[in-house]
């Protein structure tokens, strides 16, 4: 198969990297603006999303999924715990390990936050039609496949 782009030619500014971040930072801002009456950061808005969905239960696993650094992630969690939306539990057995849970105040959150992204994300894809979408989404799984 023929290479996309070649060194005589290629244009990071033009790239599909490019655009995938100028994408990226457009929906975080978006979202980040549509969230603020709610006093949540990105970073805490993430993570609440993942513990409501039950992709991550621990703070190494969002570490992992976000690319965090540890350190940062229990200032993080920290926070969290502050605002009442998380409550770490100690497992039962294991002195360390430590999982992570949403308190009913963060169950009552999640929803609203899911509700700024499908508010977000419609904006954005205005005049998008759902097979675009679904093949947008299908580009970038195969990208991201192909890592």
């Amino acid at each position: 198969m023929q290479p996309i782009y070649d060194i005589e030619t290629f244009r990071p500014s033009q790239g599909v990297g490019a655009f995938i971040g100028r994408a990226r930072r457009t929906i975080v801002e978006a979202i980040d603006q549509e969230l603020a009456p709610l006093d949540i950061s990105h970073a805490q808005w993430i993570v609440v999303m993942l513990l409501g969905d039950g992709v991550a239960s621990t703070a190494a696993e969002l570490c992992k999924i976000l690319i965090y650094d540890p350190g940062a992630m229990t200032r993080l969690l920290d926070r969290l715990e502050k605002k009442g939306v998380l409550r770490r539990m100690r497992t039962k057995g294991e002195r360390r390990s430590v999982r992570l849970e949403l308190t009913a105040e963060g169950r009552k959150l999640y929803p609203r936050i899911l509700q700024a992204l499908v508010q977000v994300f419609n904006r954005l894809l205005r005049g998008f039609g759902k097979k675009e979408v679904q093949q947008l989404e299908g580009l970038l799984q195969r990208m991201v496949a192909n890592a």
